[in-house]
């Protein structure tokens, strides 16, 4: 089989420093070990053979680096259709953060205004990493040129207790505090947002480069006194 075989070469590529080190940053989720880098040069030969399509049916995947693989793959289709198809496909197989943020497909900036609508439905499920993907890329298409406000209110009313879904709404709002600092000061200066996202967003906005020095002392002055914590342990992201 053709997953056996891809399976085969990803223990032959494990790097077992890299593997107790990711472990770390990835919790709970089986792994091989494999850098990278080494699964971009295996995704590319998946490809150029042929075999995309065939691998992107066989799911679910047993280890990380396979969905890992998965993403790379998904990512790399030209045609839009296909690759919506693909993608809500996987979603709802992913079972971690970095998964969910690897799936970067180009065609989907050619195609905002169709997936727009698909976005809206993602942020909508029930699934931890489609929601998570959902904001994502709210975030990644729709913060610049085709930016409205009401996208901001979208992720706002997000009502979640998952640590994986605030942490990006969190990003989301930073992202947009650095890009569309008229609109998105409201939500932080009328608190609009559960505490602990709102204080995520003053964190992770003091820590990014595009936003000034002055507006960053604006924004710490909203931090608020927080008594309860979202739940999840893991590695802020």
């Amino acid at each position: 089989m053709l997953t056996d075989e891809i399976r085969k070469r990803l223990f032959e590529l494990k790097d077992e420093p890299y593997l107790l080190f990711s472990q770390g940053l990835i919790p709970d989720v089986e792994m091989i070990g494999v850098r990278t880098p080494a699964l971009k040069a295996l995704a590319k030969e998946i490809k150029a053979n042929g075999f995309c399509m065939d691998y992107l049916r066989d799911l679910p995947h047993r280890y990380f680096e396979e969905n890992q693989l998965h993403s790379f793959l998904i990512s790399e289709i030209r045609e839009y259709e296909t690759c919506i198809d693909e993608t809500e496909r996987f979603l709802p197989f992913i079972d971690n953060w970095a998964t969910c943020d690897q799936l970067s497909p180009g065609v989907f900036k050619k195609n905002t205004v169709d997936l727009l609508e698909r976005v809206t439905g993602w942020i909508s499920d029930d699934h931890t990493y489609t929601v998570r993907f959902g904001l994502l890329s709210l975030m990644r298409y729709y913060l610049d040129r085709n930016f409205d406000p009401s996208y901001l209110k979208m992720a706002a009313d997000i009502n979640s207790e998952e640590y994986y879904i605030n942490m990006m709404r969190a990003w989301f709002f930073a992202t947009a505090l650095a890009k569309q600092y008229e609109y998105a000061l409201p939500y932080i200066s009328e608190g609009l947002l559960d505490i602990w996202t709102h204080n995520k967003t003053i964190s992770k906005a003091c820590e990014s480069r595009r936003i000034p020095d002055d507006r960053k002392d604006i924004l710490r002055g909203f931090r608020k006194k927080q008594t309860t914590a979202v739940s999840g342990k893991y590695r802020d992201n």
